[in-house]
This record gives C-alpha cells, structure tokens and sequence, in this order.
C-alpha cells in the first residue's frame, strides 16, 4: 500500500465517536482543571469537599488541564497518535480510580463525591481501555 493511502486507512480506523468522546473529554477536564487551578479551596467547598489541600488541587487540575487539552488538540490525528493518547488515558483513568478508592476506604467519612469521581473516572477508563484494545497493538 502507498504511503498515502496507508495513513489516509489509518487515519480511517480512529472512528468518529472515538474522536468525539475526545472532545468530551476536553470538555469535561477543563470544567474542573481551571477551577481546580485557579481556586481550589473555593471550589472544594463548593462541590461538598470538606478538605482540600491546595497543592494537591493545582496538580490535580494542572493533570487535567494537560490531559484534556491533549484531547482536543489530538481529536483530529491518526492512529498512532490516538494509540499513544489512549494508552497516557487509561493509565491515568485507572490509577486515579485506584488511588481514589484507597482514599475512601481508609477515609470512611469521606464525601460521597469520592465515590462520584472513581466512578467518572472508571466509566472513562472503561471507554479509553476499549477503544485502546480495538486499535490494537502499537
């Protein structure tokens, strides 16, 4: 197969709801990362969070930001491209569900958010671990 035509089917394998669940993703990380970022003590309270610890917000956020904004401005590449980015969103989605979950268990009257967010976060680790092993092997 010519060069062009390889990278125009391979570009083709990255469908379209694969791309899209990217720019949700963007959408989604910056929601939070900015507020995260900017005032986290502020927004900690405003979502139910009784503690927050504002180093660990802004790198929480900083994570976000980097992580979101790599969504959208990778949402139009090929497929290499998106089989590195799922591989960095499944690593973070089910470390930070891990770490999450250790945290309410040894924090037992810790919010209910918790549980919120490492439910988020493995509904996304569901879908990037999905479409990951879809796109097979790098």
């Amino acid at each position: 197969m010519a060069p062009a035509a390889r990278a125009s089917y391979l570009f083709a394998m990255v469908t379209p709801a694969l791309r899209a669940w990217f720019v949700v993703h963007f959408l989604i990380d910056v929601l939070f990362a900015v507020p995260l970022l900017v005032a986290p003590e502020w927004f900690g309270g405003m979502i139910g969070w009784p503690r927050i610890d504002p180093l660990t917000a802004r790198l929480v956020g900083a994570a976000l930001l980097a992580i979101g904004v790599e969504s959208w401005l990778g949402r139009n590449a090929g497929l290499d491209a998106y089989r590195a980015m799922l591989t960095l969103k499944v690593i973070w989605a089910w470390s930070a569900v891990a770490g999450i979950v250790v945290t309410m268990v040894s924090v037992p009257d810790g919010p209910l958010l918790g549980w919120v967010f490492a439910a988020v976060f493995a509904a996304f680790g569901a879908v990037w671990t999905y479409y990951r092993r879809r796109l097979g092997a790098a």
